[in-house]
């Protein structure tokens, strides 16, 4: 039996688990590929199957972590808006190897996972 090695203060399951889930991934993409500041809305349009509410804790989540910043306007009716920050935009380049090896490689995972469901 292989035994099973636990780092404590691991760096990458840190990151991950603060926001390595699939919405912080999208939201992160969506704004890298505007290169401008978005309101709530826009990035709930852009997301389509995201709930508001889900939006807007991801949103709150990345704030947090220091990967995008959050700016409210003072006006009516009230506008935020929501960009980048350097941390951000450091991480697009991986995000993007993510996306272009997913896309590479989905369907031999889809294979993968159809054979073994199968026996």
């Amino acid at each position: 039996m292989k035994k099973r090695i636990v780092i404590e203060g691991c760096p990458l399951r840190t990151v991950m688990d603060r926001f390595g889930d699939k919405w912080s991934i999208l939201v992160l993409q969506t704004l890298g590929e505007e290169e401008k500041p978005m309101r709530f809305n826009d990035l709930g349009r852009d997301i389509e199957d995201i709930s508001q509410k889900m939006l807007a804790s991801t949103l709150r989540t990345l704030e947090e972590c220091g990967l995008i910043s959050r700016e409210a306007f003072l006006e009516i009716p009230p506008r935020v808006e929501y960009q980048l920050t350097d941390m951000g935009k450091s991480l697009l380049p991986l995000i993007k190897n993510l996306i272009e090896w997913s896309t590479d490689h989905l369907e031999l995972i889809n294979s993968a996972c159809a054979t073994k469901n199968e026996k």
